[in-house]
């Protein structure tokens, strides 16, 4: 299966209009190797473009991959560049634990890893790029603590093996524990999966009759919670989310559950995380992290 994955990976460089990247080839264009977690959300779909968009006016190519929320399969690919001896990999980790040791292959063969989006928790990481993920948190938590007057329980569902979720998460207690009124009521993984969030929707509503909130992690967590909340007539209970996607704007506009979401700017994060490589292999000392702003948007804002 690595066989064909790394026979993929030299089409699809060629496809690009570069050759197969070798170390002895120094007029080849360089080629960075992107590992995503996912390429189905739009948030990764944005990301993807800026990725592109950059690389392409940095004169690099791109093989992009994703491993669909499979660490074994991004543990695979990260192998698989590192046997084509790109310049450099991109990664956005679809578990924060489980890549780092991954990592050590590119390390051991002197090919640097940037990070956008989410985060490793360990190896060795010449730059991470993202949202200000814990300013997110705060927002979302502000948002829906007003939403819901100061008061009563809320869930969130969560994706806890992510870092990135990990600092949303963080930043939205932060911002809640000023509220004495409010009660996280459960802290519950929903996988970042629409499906997922769907059923931890259903079983939270009988085991917390009186929910009046919740924070959804992603735009798929929050639509997937919503649908739930919809069809059992629950008006009652308002539902804040993360990423602003299309849909999850107008499903703000049309006036349900859904009150407010956290915006981002996936293609940012990618033209950055090209920009921050580029400057890297150039023999530029670049930041360990840099973060991308983000804000809040509601059905009120949408409508201006």
């Amino acid at each position: 299966m690595r066989r064909l994955l790394v026979a993929f990976v030299s089409v699809m460089i060629a496809g690009c209009g570069g050759s197969s990247p070798s170390t002895t080839n120094t007029s080849a264009r360089k080629v960075i190797g992107v590992t995503l977690l996912t390429q189905g959300h739009a948030f990764y779909k944005d990301l993807e473009a800026g990725v592109r968009d950059e690389a392409q006016a940095k004169g690099f190519d791109v093989v992009i991959v994703a491993c669909e929320m499979d660490p074994t399969k991004q543990a695979a690919q990260i192998e698989d560049f590192v046997a084509q001896h790109v310049a450099a990999i991109l990664a956005a980790p679809c578990d924060s634990n489980a890549i780092v040791t991954s990592l050590a292959r590119p390390e051991q063969a002197g090919i640097p890893v940037f990070t956008a989006d989410i985060s490793a928790n360990g190896g060795r990481i010449v730059s991470h790029v993202a949202s200000d993920n814990v300013q997110g948190g705060r927002l979302a938590g502000e948002a829906l603590a007003s939403a819901i007057g100061g008061k009563g329980k809320i869930l969130i569902i969560d994706q806890p093996e992510v870092a990135s979720v990990q600092d949303r998460v963080k930043g939205f207690k932060e911002a809640i524990a000023k509220y004495p009124g409010i009660t996280i009521a459960a802290d519950l993984a929903g996988g970042g999966l629409r499906d997922q969030a769907a059923k931890v929707m259903e079983d939270a509503l009988q085991a917390h009759r009186d929910l009046r909130g919740v924070f959804g992690i992603n735009d798929d967590t929050a639509l997937g919670a919503t649908g739930v909340i919809e069809a059992a007539k629950r008006t009652d209970i308002v539902v804040v989310g993360y990423d602003a996607s299309d849909e999850a704007r107008a499903a703000m506009k049309k006036g349900g559950p859904l009150k407010a979401e956290v915006t981002q700017d996936p293609r940012k994060i990618g033209t950055t995380a090209i920009d921050v490589i580029a400057r890297h292999l150039a023999g530029e000392k670049v930041p360990a992290v840099i973060k991308v702003d983000v804000g809040i948007v509601d059905a009120k804002s949408l409508a201006k």
